[in-house]
């Protein structure tokens, strides 16, 4: 047992790729361009508080432009063709990218990423390599393997080893899991254990869940949602279920600000004072607007961590810093 509370937080660095079908690129497209100046932010801010954390990264934000992409994509017959329209990543989407456009902002990142490796406290994580959805229909565990082996090879190519992973809309089951092992996967983001924070195949969704995990934001509707080092260590690769979504600004909402921040604490004071792990994460485009407003609030996150920090030792860690903390415990 690591006798010491643990923080956690894991970003899902994903730009268009992550919001295709949810969100209109003429509207949301401003968040997205916001992230340029978001990375380098956190970062700093990051280094400010000592919070070591995941970014877990889509593979396609590697490349530099469209054209590069398409030279290292997976064989045709291994992408996935999701029935749901306006997930698949490949396609008509592709298709729409302008081929050779330098400082594609919306879909490109290779800069940013270079970026964080500037920062070895922070991880490189894995978020699949084309934002793979694993419960939608239209995609095997065949073409799943395929997009592991992708990412892998581009991270090498890089000079990262990916050894976490966040799956896309949070969505897994064992067999997935499983399947991540032989890529060097070591620990993924796993669901909370309430029922309604348990995420599905998006056609499977419904207003009624997505009603109480909005309230919870707010209100302990789902207790604090921390967990033991024997939950996490349980199973291989290593389960560091999410905590809490730290939505952001909105000022229609601003008014339950204290109530989010409280809630947050909450669960960390919890975790600190019970030696157990909080996993707060959130996508960098939720920053990219609203920004001044958004690091308002997370600085208020981190100074509290600070004060639990010097009071109960609560530690912070990215997603393989914990698990590596695990490793050295083993007889």
């Amino acid at each position: 047992m690591i006798n010491n509370g643990k923080f956690v937080i894991s970003l899902d660095f994903e730009l268009a790729w992550g919001v295709l079908g949810v969100e209109d690129m003429n509207v949301y497209g401003q968040n997205i361009e916001g992230v340029q100046k978001v990375i380098p932010d956190t970062l700093e801010l990051f280094r400010a508080y000592d919070i070591h954390a995941t970014f877990s990264t889509v593979g396609f934000l590697f490349f530099k432009n469209k054209k590069e992409l398409l030279q290292n994509l997976p064989p045709a017959a291994l992408q996935p063709a999701y029935e749901r329209e306006g997930l698949s990543q490949y396609g008509n989407y592709m298709n729409g990218i302008t081929d050779i456009q330098e400082n594609d902002h919306l879909h490109f990142a290779p800069h940013l990423i270079r970026l964080i490796k500037e920062y070895p406290e922070q991880e490189i994580g894995s978020h699949t390599f084309s934002h793979y959805y694993c419960l939608e229909k239209g995609q095997s565990l065949a073409m799943f393997q395929q997009d592991l082996a992708t990412a892998k090879a581009n991270a090498e190519r890089n000079g990262l080893q990916l050894e976490s992973i966040v799956f896309p809309k949070n969505q897994f089951n064992d067999e997935y899991i499983k399947a991540c092992i032989p890529f060097g996967i070591k620990v993924y983001r796993g669901n909370p254990s309430s029922s309604f924070l348990q995420l599905r195949a998006m056609e499977n969704e419904n207003l009624f869940r997505m009603a109480l995990r909005f309230a919870d934001t707010y209100f302990n509707v789902s207790g604090h949602n921390c967990y033991t080092d024997e939950l996490i260590k349980n199973s291989f690769p290593y389960n560091i279920p999410g905590s809490r979504f730290l939505r952001p600004f909105s000022n229609k909402l601003k008014i339950l600000d204290g109530f989010k921040l409280r809630r947050i604490k909450a669960g960390m004071l919890h975790a600190a004072k019970n030696n157990q792990t909080y996993h707060l994460w959130w996508h960098p485009h939720n920053f990219g607007i609203n920004q001044k407003e958004n690091f308002d609030f997370l600085e208020k996150i981190l100074v509290y961590y600070r004060q639990l920090n010097r009071q109960y030792n609560f530690k912070s860690y990215s997603m393989i810093e914990l698990v590596n903390e695990f490793e050295k415990l083993k007889p």
